[in-house]
């Protein structure tokens, strides 16, 4: 590999925009991950794009940019085929709610008891994120990087302080940059450089449904219920689930999703679970993002976050142009990993 290389760790959604900000830019790209395109924890989310009314989190002025750069990279990649259904939250769900809507039934003509006042967020969508992953992945291969699926990264290179490369179960890849976007098992990789990645797992349980088509219109949210649908009729769900992650335990748990869509919902009594399944979200202690140079390294950039989904766009773009051209991205000032120092 050439020399001012990159190597992208991780090709579930933010790895994969990542590698494709990165490409075609004059610098190598390799992005490398066990498996295929999304098939991390990537596949089990629920994939809601969306951005605060207010914030004043310390990502908040990366946060902001979400939808508008979902756009953007809708603009440039049409395949994507976001879907701009908007949103419907009550119950408290959401703590800044936005602009207020007393005319729910209007939005959602099916739901069976529709609350008094909502808030509705119009700009809000959805998208297939192993599908959006894999166009973005394509995308860079076209610009010019290559891909190496199938293919585990065992360690970081390391010399001099300065991260190197890395080892793969394949062969040993030098880069001038190692970028790391691989969820959980960013932490073990950083550990075996002496950097303490505070991230925690944390279950992200996703229940299909079939359900006739037009159930839903838009992206749902209570306490007591997430939903949106496809054209298919799909009814994807997520849920809050602490128990063991065996098979019956799952079962009952989307057993559960689906009797409580059905009372939501007219039309919805004869919704069938189609699967259940887990994927460990990276969840930083602070529930904040992680992205830059981890204080005392050379060579290595991280970009490990919860709402991947969402922040992926926003966060490739700023990420890869700060990586190219070696100036901090204002917007990722309050994300850094130099906090938990």
């Amino acid at each position: 590999m050439a020399e001012r290389s990159i190597v992208v760790v991780g090709a579930g959604i933010v790895g994969a925009s990542l590698a494709y900000h990165l490409s075609g830019q004059g610098r190598p790209v390799t992005l490398i991950d066990s498996g295929l395109p999304g098939s991390g924890v990537t596949r089990a989310s629920f994939a809601w794009i969306g951005r605060p009314a207010t914030s004043d989190r310390p990502s908040a002025p990366l946060r902001y940019l979400a939808v508008d750069e979902y756009r953007r990279l809708e603009a440039e990649l049409p395949a994507l085929a976001i879907r701009w259904t908007g949103s419907l939250v009550w119950d408290g769900f959401d703590d800044s709610p936005g602009p207020l809507t007393g005319d729910a039934r209007a939005l959602e003509p099916n739901l069976i008891d529709p609350p008094a006042e909502a808030a509705h967020h119009p700009d809000d969508a959805a998208l297939d994120p192993v599908a959006a992953a894999e166009v973005m992945v394509a995308a860079a291969r076209e610009r010019g990087a290559k891909v190496l699926v199938g293919t585990t990264v065992t360690a970081l290179e390391q010399h001099a302080g300065r991260v190197t490369g890395v080892r793969t179960t394949a062969a040993t890849i030098p880069a001038d940059t190692v970028v790391l976007a691989a969820g959980t098992d960013s932490v073990a990789l950083c550990a075996g450089v002496g950097v303490e990645l505070p991230v925690e797992p944390s279950p992200a349980v996703l229940v299909r449904l079939r359900a006739k088509p037009g159930v839903v219109r838009a992206i749902v949210a209570t306490p007591a219920l997430e939903a949106r649908q496809l054209d298919d009729g799909t009814v994807l769900a997520p849920t809050v689930y602490s128990g063991e992650a065996d098979q019956a335990a799952l079962h009952a748990t989307a057993q559960r999703v689906r009797d409580r869509f059905a009372a939501f919902f007219t039309g919805a009594g004869d919704a069938e679970v189609i699967s259940v399944e887990v994927g460990w979200r990276p969840m930083p202690v602070d529930d904040e993002p992680i992205i830059g140079a981890p204080a005392g390294t050379e060579g290595l950039y991280v970009a490990v976050m919860h709402s991947g989904i969402t922040l992926a766009a926003a966060a490739g773009r700023l990420a890869a142009a700060e990586i190219l051209s070696g100036r901090p991205a204002p917007e990722l000032e309050g994300c850094r990993p130099t906090r938990f120092h």
